[in-house]
């Protein structure tokens, strides 16, 4: 009884609106055509042509710890906080259970008789997270199935072409799906299983995106950046400090560099052949500080957004966020891991988890495709760690993503026009706030409020002959509504 009260009470929040403002509209991405890799390799398209940035959650224990009515709930909070990818195991290990008891295997890799008699069958459930999601104009992304049981043995090659051409056959028409090979494993373990899955899936399916997700510090481009299958890059910059080594694994990053994720966007782009690439793990919101002891110091927000603009602006062509409390969907009664206290439910009210969409919306309202990552913006010495100012820029349009703070020298002659207008943007509020117009040279910018951690800011320059939104602008405008009109 109080399940079912619980459940009707997620329904009423979802109808109503969220906690954190009004209900929005629902954007269904595929109604501009499938998703495909751009023509100059670094990001997503439509096939007409609208670009796509990426803003993903991570809800990987989705299929097995909600209910449908949750399942429902989580997807629409999702939606109203300008997400449009949900990452999620289809098989967290072998076999699954989803909330209902139902298993996602009865005969082994066998899915002759899968449509078994029960209440909400594993895939029947399965199918139903893929249309509510497709309901509220959010990609799944699908990781068939975790790296653990796969490097214990648990599917060989035979069994992964059989759980390929199952799962392709099955939701190959379903508009909303990205299929992502792995799941937190070296591509170098169980290698010949990861590419009979991968083959086996793409035999099938020839409408949708594939990726690899690979174990922490690490990224796809290291074992299958040749591979036809893979038509993007994915690395998973982990849950590390600077100096936390504790020697679990091989680095490939350099010593005392664990939070510098923008070295895995260029150690990516720089591979050829050149693809898209994103961190489709990075620091998770209120998660321990090297993931394994529950007393250490948390990630806050200002981490994961200093993730997601480090790097997006390094050359990501999206980013994913994660709560500690949301991707393992814990709630009481349920043994958490990684030290989660707080609901889901609850956590979805979390500053970081709602501060994404301005990352988004930002990035969607200068002319996409032509963004290019440029440090040279950066005059003089940057600085380093937390210092360090990450920029990026079109042809008449600079942004300087500045975590600490500290002041730095922007070389504005890198875009177009005699003068430049220049802002503020807030990465916790998406405000604006208007500096004035610049002569075209090289100037020293602060943000007024001061050398501190986690008062990041983005500096916004514009060729003054230009006109993206009104200077006088408080918000930027709706990007997304921009670009589907």
């Amino acid at each position: 009884m109080k399940l079912k009260v619980f459940s009707a009470f997620l329904i009423l929040l979802a109808m109503v609106g969220s906690v954190h403002g009004e209900k929005v509209k629902v954007y269904k991405p595929w109604d501009n055509g499938k998703l495909m890799v751009s023509d100059e390799h670094r990001y997503l398209k439509h096939e007409n042509g609208t670009p796509f940035f990426w803003l993903g959650d991570t809800g990987w224990l989705l299929p097995e710890r909600l209910n449908r009515d949750e399942a429902e709930y989580y997807l629409d909070r999702c939606k109203n906080a300008g997400y449009n990818v949900a990452q999620v195991q289809v098989m967290n290990s072998v076999p699954s259970m989803n909330f209902y008891g139902q298993p996602s295997l009865v005969d082994g890799f066998n899915f002759k008789d899968i449509e078994h008699k029960g209440v909400y069958g594993y895939w029947d459930n399965m199918d139903n997270i893929i249309k509510v999601a497709e309901k509220n104009g959010i990609y799944i992304g699908m990781v068939c199935i975790w790296g653990s049981p796969v490097n214990e043995g648990k599917m060989n090659v035979k069994e992964a072409e059989a759980y390929g051409k199952f799962l392709a056959e099955r939701y190959k028409n379903s508009p909303n799906i990205i299929w992502i090979i792995g799941g937190d494993i070296r591509g170098d373990m169980k290698k010949e299983v990861w590419e009979a899955l991968a083959h086996s899936i793409k035999k099938y399916d020839h409408n949708h995106l594939m990726t690899f997700h690979p174990r922490g510090r690490t990224t796809s481009a290291t074992w299958f950046n040749n591979e036809d299958w893979l038509d993007f890059n994915m690395f998973q910059s982990g849950h590390r400090r600077y100096g936390q080594r504790n020697g679990d694994g091989d680095y490939a990053i350099k010593e005392n560099t664990e939070e510098d994720n923008w070295r895995f966007v260029e150690k990516s782009l720089s591979t050829a052949p050149m693809k898209p690439v994103i961190d489709g793990e990075p620091v998770y919101e209120d998660i321990p500080q090297g993931l394994h002891n529950p007393k250490e110091t948390r990630w806050k927000d200002y981490d994961v957004r200093r993730y997601a603009y480090w790097s997006v602006f390094a050359g990501s062509f999206g980013h994913t966020y994660g709560h500690n409390s949301i991707m393992q969907f814990i709630r009481p009664g349920i043994l958490a891991s990684f030290g989660a206290e707080k609901p889901w439910y609850d956590a979805l009210n979390d500053s970081g988890y709602n501060e994404m969409k301005y990352l988004k919306n930002l990035m969607l309202t200068f002319p996409f495709f032509e963004r290019v990552p440029d440090q040279s913006i950066v005059a003089g010495k940057n600085g380093e760690r937390y210092d360090r100012v990450v920029a990026t820029r079109g042809k008449d349009y600079l942004l300087a993503y500045n975590y600490s703070g500290r002041s730095m020298q922007i070389d504005l002659t890198k875009i177009s026009g005699a003068k430049k207008n220049a802002w503020w943007y807030s990465t916790s509020t998406g405000k604006l706030e208007y500096i004035g117009e610049f002569d075209n040279k090289t100037v020293t910018f602060q943000h007024d409020s001061g050398y501190m951690s986690g008062n990041d800011q983005v500096l916004i320059a514009v060729d003054a002959d230009k006109s993206y939104f009104d200077k006088t602008a408080e918000t930027l405008p709706d990007a997304q509504e921009k670009l589907n009109k």
